[in-house]
């Protein structure tokens, strides 16, 4: 059986090509459009942004080019200078350690570099044309008031930049719409993102900046379905898994030193022992969340096991740590979801195939419901609303892009008026 988030793919692509003739899309008639557009920004999910990778004589990798551009994203355009495992090995990030019990600094290897392509438009994250096609027959003009926040899905929000760019995007998007709030939209990872933004922000830049916020999916305490590609590898490019050991090994490394890993996998202190991640053969030793230092500890995984304590959680979601805006939440559910793997060994740098056993649980098909439900803590947010709702039976990825009834919801959130509420 092969894992539920892999075999979505197909379906999804299918739904994005097939938009235009979407139920959704034919719903939207003119007594439908708003007089007044909110504008929208959209914090993209985990691979989504397209990221542009210069290398610039590096010597660190030899047997890889020393100079050249290749794009990593879903779906990338294949570059056959650099082959999947030389992206992996460019793409591994450095660390140091200066002081014993202080966070480590994070670097790209010496001659990399990072960028993101088309900050700001809806180029940048092509994976989302289903969305941005509805909102535009209600009236939306991409990269006027339909824009994107994209980000460098290896790195956590409080690396690369994030904050400082995607501040100023909304303010830019903010002013050159008459002065407008806007609403932010945030899918799978992105609610991470959005939520250390409306966080480390001031209530008064919220009540100016923010109408108000849908997350879609959000994967605010990690899932669990992430914990085997420290061992598998996934090629983000084909979103397959790798087909030699010298990919899986390549790949399961490169995932080891991302800080962002940590965030996507469920977070030990919120799952606890509620489900099994790791199981090595038929009836063998199982590892939960729990678990997870042990994990790393009997797999050798020893960068992982110096910097997940730095990363987990580093988000807190849980109250008080609310967003403070108005939230309109999106959820999908009914379908088996890969929370985790049978594997022959604790060996780095497996392959999956037709015999490989997947432990599953109910979800979205890429998400378990203990992760799409965690949001409901925000229930307790004073004066703000707050609601979830469900989608049974939809993928994680046609929730935004093709669930009728999340764009609808979306389009009569964007004429909410905000609550009144004090400034703390």
């Amino acid at each position: 059986m092969k894992p539920i988030r892999i075999s979505l793919v197909v379906f999804t692509l299918l739904a994005i090509l097939l938009m235009s003739s979407s139920p959704a899309l034919a719903q939207v008639s003119q007594d439908k459009r708003p007089a007044r557009l909110t504008p929208v920004v959209l914090i993209p999910g985990w691979g989504a942004t397209r990221l542009k990778v210069e290398v610039r004589d590096q010597s660190v990798v030899p047997e890889c080019p020393r100079s050249g551009i290749f794009e990593y994203t879903l779906w990338a355009q294949p570059n056959t200078a650099y082959t999947q495992v030389c992206a992996d090995k460019l793409l591994t990030m450095v660390y140091k350690f200066d002081k014993p019990n202080s966070a480590p600094h994070v670097s790209d290897k010496k001659g990399v570099r990072v960028t993101i392509e088309d900050y700001g438009k809806t180029e940048s994250a092509p994976w989302y044309e289903g969305l941005y096609a509805f909102l535009e027959l209600t009236g939306y003009t991409r990269n006027l008031n339909l824009r994107v926040a994209g980000y460098d899905f290896r790195l956590n929000p409080d690396m690369g930049g994030f904050m400082e760019r995607t501040t100023t995007l909304i303010e830019e998007t903010y002013r050159e719409n008459h002065n407008t709030p806007v609403h932010l939209i945030a899918h799978s990872n992105g609610p991470i993102y959005a939520q250390y933004l409306l966080t480390h922000t001031s209530q008064q830049w919220k009540n100016k900046y923010i109408q108000g916020y849908t997350p879609i999916a959000a994967n605010l305490p990690g899932q669990g379905g992430m914990y085997y590609e420290l061992f598998t590898g996934f090629n983000i490019a084909t979103l397959t898994n790798p087909a030699d050991l010298e990919n899986a090994a390549s790949s399961a490394a490169m995932y080891e030193s991302h800080p962002s890993t940590y965030l996507t996998i469920s977070d030990p202190t919120y799952f606890g022992d509620r489900e099994v991640v790791i199981r090595v053969g038929p009836g063998g030793k199982e590892y939960t969340p729990k678990d997870a230092r042990k994990l790393f500890k009997d797999a050798g995984l020893r960068l992982a096991e110096k910097i997940a304590p730095y990363y987990w959680g580093s988000v807190k979601f849980k109250p008080p740590f609310f967003p403070n805006v108005d939230v309109y939440a999106e959820k999908g559910s009914g379908l088996d979801t890969v929370v985790g793997i049978e594997l022959p060994s604790l060996k780095v740098g497996q392959l999956i195939d037709d015999t490989t056993v997947w432990i599953t649980m109910d979800g979205d098909g890429n998400q378990e419901n203990i992760t799409n439900d965690s949001i409901l803590v925000w229930q307790a947010m004073p004066c703000y609303h707050f609601e979830l709702n469900d989608n049974p039976g939809a993928f994680h990825m046609e929730l935004p892009n093709s669930t009728p009834a999340v764009q609808n919801r979306l389009l009569a959130h964007l004429q909410q008026q905000r609550s009144v509420c004090p400034v703390k």
